[in-house]
């Protein structure tokens, strides 16, 4: 008989910021980690979680908002990982969902709390929009900080009228590819 194991889940939104406080002093058998935007479900490390995680397992997880960014990936991420007989533990809001029936009370607190969540991050982006928009007419908003200096710029485009492949470029200047048409086309 197998051991059910208690997997770990954490996610962080870019490769500068740190995981170490999530779930620290849990005991896991095992962890995947992002380092990833939670704007959409298709993460590497939590799509290998959720096709480990077999019946019986329980997927940990710092916070509903470290799982999914809005309640409708919340709720069908635990749903299909109830529908495989495994748990989600949601460490901060002390919430477990289990594989083994429905609580409709738990239920309910996570769509609630999801949908706080979701609504939380609307305001928080509507308040920075407006800020960014205030600084702009005072002059104060310079934006994002180009990512390639002028002498890169010319042999980017030095280089992609010669033909070689925008893909080969952009991972070579360490640039999207969108970047890389925008800096083309200025």
């Amino acid at each position: 008989m197998s051991k059910h194991q208690r997997v770990g889940y954490k996610r962080v939104s870019s490769v500068d910021q740190n995981t170490a406080r999530q779930l620290d002093g849990v005991e896991l058998d095992r962890v995947f980690e992002d380092k990833a935007s939670g704007k959409d479900t298709n993460r590497p490390a939590l799509l290998d979680a959720i096709k480990y995680l077999r019946e019986g397992d329980t997927l940990v997880v710092h916070s509903m908002d470290r799982l999914a960014r809005n309640t409708e990936d919340l709720l069908r991420i635990v749903r299909e990982l109830n529908d495989k007989r495994a748990s989600v533990e949601f460490v901060k809001e002390r919430l477990t969902f289990s594989g083994n029936g429905a609580d409709p009370m738990a239920q309910l607190m996570m769509t609630m709390l999801g949908g706080f969540a979701q609504f939380e991050r609307s305001i928080i982006l509507e308040r920075q929009r407006e800020g960014i928009a205030v600084a702009k007419s005072n002059g104060a908003y310079k934006g994002r900080k180009p990512a390639l200096t002028a002498e890169q710029v010319a042999q980017l485009t030095a280089r992609a009228t010669a033909g070689e492949k925008k893909a080969f470029l952009a991972r070579e200047f360490g640039i999207s590819r969108e970047t890389l048409y925008r800096y083309l086309n200025a």
